[in-house]
């Protein structure tokens, strides 16, 4: 019944941009918070950027200054947008939603790989 729908991710060269869509649906996420994970290859799966229901977000070191998380409560929408990539933002990128009642949703993963 819930599903989110992630779009945006590709190839692009370094200090290029891509923005990242995550659409959920089947449920109202208004009151929840919604994010971004990334995982590299041999890596764990870690935070990226989190936004909170009144807008208060959390960054990565690595990627604070660069990366910009917005939402679309109306939409049930979550964005990444990404500027100044580097090779090492390279990962599958995973949407993640922690509802108002607890449960925990996660997109399918959308492939960034920042290459010259």
């Amino acid at each position: 019944q819930v599903q989110l729908v992630e779009s945006g991710g590709g190839l692009v060269q370094p200090g290029g941009s891509l923005r990242l869509s995550c659409a959920a649906s089947g449920r109202n996420f208004s009151r929840g918070a919604m994010g971004w994970y990334r995982q590299a290859p041999g890596n764990q799966r870690e935070l990226v950027a989190r936004i909170f229901s009144g807008g208060t977000t959390t960054y990565a070191d690595s990627v604070r200054g660069r990366f910009t998380i917005s939402r679309d409560s109306a939409k049930n929408t979550v964005y990444l947008q990404m500027n100044s990539l580097k090779p090492e933002d390279t990962a599958v990128y995973y949407c993640n939603i922690l509802s108002s009642w607890g449960s925990a949703y996660w997109g399918q993963g959308t492939q960034v790989t920042v290459s010259s």
